[in-house]
C-alpha cells in the first residue's frame, strides 16, 4: 500500500527504482495506492514524463479504480467531532 502517493516528488533514481518495484509485483501481487493527485500531475513526481506513463502503465493495468472524491476524509472527521464538541 502507497500512501500519499505524488505528495513528493522523487529524482530519477527513485523514480527507476518504484518502477522496478511495480513491474516486478504486476501481475503477481496486488498494489494499493492511495493519491489525491490526478495522473495528468504525476510528470512533476517522476520528472520524466516517459517514465511517468510506464509506471501509470504498470500500475493501471487490471486494476480497479476507485475515485473517492476530492474532499479529504480526515478534514471531514476533525469537522465533525468539533462540531460535536
Amino acid at each position: 500500500m502507497l500512501d500519499e502517493f505524488g505528495y513528493l516528488n522523487l529524482d530519477k533514481k527513485g523514480a527507476k527504482l518504484l518502477f522496478q518495484i511495480f513491474t516486478e509485483r504486476e501481475e503477481c501481487k496486488a498494489t494499493a495506492v492511495a493519491t489525491n493527485s490526478r495522473f495528468a500531475e504525476w510528470d512533476k513526481t517522476f520528472g520524466d514524463p516517459r517514465l511517468c506513463t510506464a509506471i501509470a502503465d504498470r500500475i493501471t493495468f487490471r486494476c480497479t479504480l476507485i475515485q473517492t472524491g476530492t474532499e479529504s476524509y480526515r478534514f471531514r472527521i476533525t469537522e465533525a467531532e468539533r462540531r460535536g464538541r
